[in-house]
């Protein structure tokens, strides 16, 4: 029989570049991918299957309430329409057609206004906000983010990404400060994020994940926060929410996810840079060509290989040799951010020993022109 790759015409995939939207982000467990199965085949009464997930991973992470979405997307979404609309029947079902006669400035630091394969700034306006800019590109301070505030603040945005800008740029902890001083409510974009519980406990109002990436449960998302704002951002399913709707097996999919995730042992930095160090060191033979372990920008666990190609020596640019490493019968991706540096990044959370083999061959096979 046979496989899919070949029913479809699909090219194999290498995923190095880690938990990424373009490639499907991540493989769940097979408890998951039973939990999926099950609801696939199985009937609910949604809205209490919404009702009933959402207090049950509340309850696991020790917040007021939750609720599973489509994406991390939508729980921006669907976060900043909960905190305009919050449960006025009118605006619920007019968001889109009538002007917002109350607050809808969200802000944000602008070295957040992101586009992480798609703008920050759409999915706030999706939900019916307008995205206001605090600080500067390279800089923002809970000082400068207080100034932003205005009486057409709906609520305080922060986005924990790597994405983001690091440096120079206020923490959670002081975001949550600006909010409480203006009373506005904090909604935290922390799709990529590993801990479910910090920065509810810090006292963000709505905090957002991907169900997909550290999570690895099916395409989804979580919105976790307190009891009125998650209500709200349920009711959103009666508005804007109804083209961003989660089918029972993402919600169900998601709810057993995040059940193996909080009690599976978690790779840890130490793991992964011992699972690069051979590979590194056969990189690293190969004329014009060196590595070495970084560590996640974003200040996760997480170690990465650097490969830096010289490409006076080499005669190529970094991109002609990524797109090369695309181009073969199995399409390696990597982390691509500092390309035009010479540099790329290899995640090995989704690659095994014999994967990592592959990349170092393939790299030796661009890199001495043998295409």
């Amino acid at each position: 029989m046979a496989s899919i790759y070949e029913r479809y015409n699909l090219k194999p995939v290498i995923n190095a570049s880690g938990r990424m939207t373009i490639l499907g982000v991540s493989t769940p467990p097979q408890d998951v991918v039973d939990a999926v199965t099950l609801a696939m085949g199985s009937y609910f009464e949604m809205k209490d299957l919404v009702n009933k997930t959402g207090d049950y991973i509340a309850k696991l992470l020790g917040a007021e309430a939750a609720t599973v979405v489509s994406s991390a997307s939508a729980g921006i979404a669907l976060s900043v329409a909960a905190v305009i609309v919050k449960n006025d029947p009118w605006m619920l079902v007019n968001l889109h057609a009538t002007p917002v006669e109350g607050p809808r400035e969200i802000v944000l630091p602008k070295g957040h206004n992101v586009n992480y394969g798609a703008p920050v700034g759409t999915m706030i306006a999706l939900g019916g906000g307008k995205a206001v800019e605090a600080g500067w590109g390279n800089e923002c301070s809970a000082e400068q983010l207080s100034a932003a505030v205005g009486s057409n603040t709906a609520a305080i945005l922060y986005i924990k990404s790597h994405h983001a800008l690091q440096k120079s740029v206020l923490s959670v902890k002081e975001a949550v400060e600006v909010a409480r001083k203006h009373k506005l409510p904090l909604i935290v974009d922390a799709a990529a994020e590993e801990d479910l519980r910090c920065y509810y406990d810090m006292g963000a109002d709505l905090v957002i994940y991907s169900g997909a990436k550290a999570i690895e449960g099916p395409t989804s998302g979580l919105v976790v926060g307190k009891k009125d704002f998650i209500e709200w951002v349920k009711l959103q399913g009666q508005g804007i929410g109804r083209a961003m709707k989660v089918g029972k097996e993402g919600i169900l999919g998601l709810t057993v996810a995040i059940e193996s995730y909080l009690k599976r042992a978690k790779e840890t930095g130490a793991e992964m840079e011992a699972k690069l160090t051979p590979f590194i060191e056969d990189v690293s033979k190969i004329d014009g060509v060196s590595a070495r372990v970084v560590w996640d920008s974003a200040g996760r666990d997480i170690a990465r290989g650097e490969v830096s190609f010289d490409e006076k020596k080499i005669g190529r640019t970094t991109k002609e040799l990524i797109k090369d490493l695309k181009s073969g019968d199995v399409a390696i991706y990597f982390r691509e951010y500092r390309a035009n540096e010479g540099k790329v990044e290899v995640d090995v959370r989704s690659v095994s020993d014999e994967e990592l083999k592959t990349i170092s061959q393939n790299i030796r096979r661009v890199v001495n022109g043998d295409k």
